[in-house]
């Protein structure tokens, strides 16, 4: 008990410091009526508790419905709109969470209103069932993807074009799934670590006593330290934030950022554990990923040149040919 409370006092008294931002982010959620509790607090806990703990908003959060009556879950618990679907929203995401049997999901309404707001530019996101519903209003072709495990063969089955990966989470460019339950904390340990820094992210999952947090890839490969090879805490999370930025690959500085070192100081470090620079490792991290795509999904080369970063498939397919002595095109 006496080391329960001495954790809790060492949470408390750490130095709240998210990464300075003028930016107040307002992030809609849409609860599908029978959707998960689990998955839709542990998508927003994350966001009350930063924001406790900056001592200022930093996620301004507003629940949207098709009509102002409660929105029940799978259980006891009912969570209340602010807002109706369709309402003009300055929003910077938009996330789905649903449960139940989303593939038969057929509110036209909705998704109409999700295909406006892709159109507008705003990230999407889906939780649990939510990719479901992303992926049947069309919003999910050419990206990289996951869904809840109970769903994944029915979408695959519904959809064999989708790219769809057994992972906690995927991040790729503009869209956001998740596989929900409690993978939507690691989720938002990324999001909270891309918008104030590693340090504030983890003050925020032990708050929820979460400290072993998750990579995007999730528990169906082996762990970080195993693939990576090395125990080096910065290195591991600067490939923390290459996994989960795949699509759009980070700066050095940013990666640095992550890793609370200099660039010069992390790039020392990836050549002297890793025998290679840190943007040489992220280039073969994200050519590896379009490997795997080439050989499991049916996106097309100019679709895996955009989920892995590339600027084109010309580019793609030099950087393919130099890593791994053939084009991509002959490989598939």
């Amino acid at each position: 008990m006496d080391g329960y409370i001495s954790r809790m006092d060492e949470i408390s008294a750490k130095p709240t410091k998210p990464t300075p931002s003028a930016v107040t982010r307002r992030i809609g959620v849409l609860p599908v009526p029978g959707f998960a509790m689990m998955s839709y607090a542990s998508l927003v806990e994350p966001m009350r508790a930063a924001n406790l703990l900056a001592g200022r908003t930093l996620y301004d959060m507003v629940n949207f419905a098709t009509s102002a009556a409660p929105v029940p879950s799978s259980g006891a618990a009912v969570v209340m709109p602010q807002a109706m679907v369709g309402d003009a929203q300055q929003l910077d995401y938009l996330f789905v969470v649903a449960g139940g049997d989303p593939t038969r999901y057929a509110d036209r309404a909705v998704m109409n209103w999700l295909a406006r707001l892709a159109r507008e530019g705003v990230p999407l996101g889906g939780v649990s069932g939510g990719p479901i519903i992303l992926a049947r209003t069309g919003l999910m072709a050419g990206r990289r993807m996951t869904v809840h495990w109970e769903h994944a063969a029915a979408l695959a089955e519904i959809s064999p074009h989708l790219a769809i990966e057994r992972t906690l989470y995927v991040i790729d460019r503009d869209r956001v799934t998740c596989a929900g339950g409690t993978a939507a904390i690691d989720l938002m340990h990324a999001l909270i670590t891309q918008h104030h820094g590693a340090d504030f992210a983890r003050q925020v999952s032990d708050w929820f006593m979460h400290t072993d947090v998750r990579p995007s890839v999730g528990p169906q490969r082996a762990g970080l330290v195993e693939r990576v090879g090395t125990t080096a805490p910065a290195i591991l999370d600067a490939v923390a934030a290459m996994e989960a930025h795949v699509g759009e690959p980070l700066t050095l500085a940013r990666l640095a950022g992550f890793a609370s070192l200099s660039p010069r100081q992390l790039n020392r470090l990836f050549t002297e554990k890793l025998g290679r620079s840190t943007m040489r490792y992220y280039r073969e991290l994200r050519l590896d990923k379009a490997q795997s795509l080439l050989r499991n999904s049916p996106l097309s080369l100019t679709e895996i040149a955009l989920a892995t970063g590339f600027a084109s498939s010309s580019h793609f397919s030099r950087a393919y040919s130099e890593r791994y002595g053939r084009s991509p095109s002959s490989y598939r």
